[in-house]
């Protein structure tokens, strides 16, 4: 008896090696569950965007101030942004697997608007673009719905995935405007529609959520109170907004950028443009992995100070090629790592009853964050004839975060890292 005790005793000493082996223990459903809400959040990010590439169209054929240009494509990241704050809270109560098939039917009744009938008038687009924006509220259903089909080691990368699902901007971009000028105006929002319903109808038969999902039971706005109380709201919030703002200020306003400090022609432009969306994506994932690896602060910290650097940089206007290009690029390399490092530390700080909740509040200040600089640079440049000053408020913006990572978020951390393991 005493040999068998012995060996129960020194049974603990493996114990670490399940932690070690992380990658064998997540189930291959939960695999295929990312793999599905990565695909509906490009599809819903694909008829989030569709308005944007038409903009300069929908200026020449309503004769449209720079303003009402810039309210049109505007309005639509707005609504996507604030509305994620209540759709995070509702995936909270009833799960990814009635939420996104959810999210995807209601976006294609304002797609079939636009296309259809909705393009005729300023009012018209401004309605169709406000509910247009329930598709930008997809990304506050797939992360607390990937959260929970992923152990703590391992959510940092599902998550980036799950976050390159943003290309499908890209989609539009790349689309748009080809499949009006080939066809007609009602084209591309049809066929949008048309990959919206299939995609609904798949997660409504495919999706499941995650075995002993946690389940709140408080009303929706105590949830969003306690949420708001939570300091990795604030801290992720503030992050967010400078990492995923980040991209988007610049996917959205790069190709003015180029074509007025460079003097490149929009197609040109538009395809810099595309690359640095592309790499954005692509390094989005691999900043979740990284934050598995070393940590969330690490990744954040060295993703910040690249930022800072290619912003200082850039705010002397070097040449293109190959200065102008390589800060550039570097930058979208950070922007996308950053972001994917910023959910992997809601995945870490964040309860997890109310991870879709932080993830509406943080998503919609992503969101909010984009929406700022394209204002601002086009103020700057109109008042001073250059970009030189907006990039240097980049930098400012980039050194306070980068402060703000070593010091708050990394006590945030230090303090209560040991809180996941208890998921």
């Amino acid at each position: 008896m005493l040999q068998p005790s012995r060996k129960q005793n020194e049974t603990p000493a493996p114990a670490p090696a399940p932690a070690a082996s992380v990658s064998a223990s997540v189930p291959g459903r939960a695999w295929l569950m990312l793999a599905l809400v990565t695909v509906g959040f490009a599809v819903n990010f694909w008829a989030w965007a569709l308005l944007s590439p038409l903009g300069p169209r929908f200026k020449d054929s309503l004769h449209l101030s720079s303003f009402q240009q810039s309210l049109l494509v505007a309005v639509p990241v707005v609504v996507g942004s604030l509305g994620r704050i209540p759709v995070g809270a509702l995936t909270d109560r009833f799960g990814g697997r009635v939420m996104f098939p959810l999210v995807s039917v209601a976006t294609i009744v304002p797609v079939l608007h636009l296309g259809l009938a909705g393009h005729s008038s300023l009012a018209s687009l401004l309605t169709g673009g406000f509910f247009l924006g329930i598709g930008g509220t997809a990304f506050a259903v797939g992360v607390p719905f990937v959260n929970a089909w992923f152990p703590p080691e391992r959510r940092g990368l599902a998550i980036g995935v799950f976050g390159a699902g943003m290309g499908g901007t890209a989609i539009s971009a790349l689309t748009t405007v080809k499949l009006v000028r080939a066809h007609d105006m009602a084209t591309p929002f049809l066929i949008t529609a048309a990959v919206l319903a299939a995609y609904a109808l798949v997660a409504a038969l495919a999706l499941r959520d995650a075995p002993g999902r946690t389940v709140p039971t408080e009303s929706m706005a105590r949830r969003l109170a306690a949420t708001l109380g939570l300091g990795i709201t604030w801290q992720a919030s503030a992050l967010y907004a400078v990492a995923f703002g980040g991209y988007v200020a610049f996917s959205v306003y790069l190709p003015t950028y180029l074509k007025t400090g460079y003097g490149l022609t929009q197609a040109d432009a538009a395809n810099r443009m595309a690359g640095f969306v592309l790499l954005a994506v692509v390094m989005r994932p691999i900043g979740g992995w990284l934050s598995d690896r070393v940590g969330p602060v690490r990744v954040l910290a060295a993703t910040l100070a690249v930022v800072l650097a290619a912003a200082c940089v850039q705010s002397f206007t070097p040449p293109l090629a190959p200065v102008g290009t390589l800060a550039f690029l570097a930058m979208a390399a950070a922007l996308g790592a950053g972001s994917g490092a910023v959910f992997a530390l809601v995945a870490l700080l964040a309860p997890a009853n109310k991870v879709g909740s932080v993830t509406g509040v943080v998503g919609a200040a992503g969101g909010l964050g984009g929406f700022l600089p394209p204002l601002v640079m086009g103020s700057l440049y109109g008042a001073y004839g250059s970009y030189a000053l907006g990039l240097a408020l980049l930098a400012v913006v980039a050194a306070a975060a980068l402060t703000f990572t070593g010091t708050g978020v990394r006590h945030a951390v230090t303090r209560r890292a040991p809180a996941p393991q208890a998921h």
